[in-house]
């Protein structure tokens, strides 16, 4: 434990910002294996929405400082190529 006062309230701070981030983060990765679950379901309407929602989710979790600007884009690139398979194939 720091001895410095500032020291001390870093180490309050960076604890409670640990764990807004793994709630955040956990939140986020349920939202995408609700996508999955979705897509597994071969229903095209949900999907869409299940879509809508995990892109909105990784948007935010780019404005939170959760995620790399370029890891979200990533990954929205792959789930909107696994929607539009499916939407081809319906």
């Amino acid at each position: 434990m720091p001895n410095i006062k500032s020291a001390e309230k870093r180490v309050r701070i960076a604890q409670r910002q640990t764990l807004r981030n793994t709630s955040m983060k956990s939140a986020l990765r349920t939202t995408l294996k609700k996508y999955e679950a979705s897509l597994t379901q071969q229903d095209v309407e949900q999907a869409r929405d299940a879509l809508q929602t995990a892109t909105r989710a990784l948007d935010k979790a780019v404005t939170k400082g959760i995620l790399h600007k370029n890891t979200a884009a990533r990954k929205k690139s792959r789930l909107t190529k696994k929607y539009n398979a499916l939407a081809s194939n319906a």
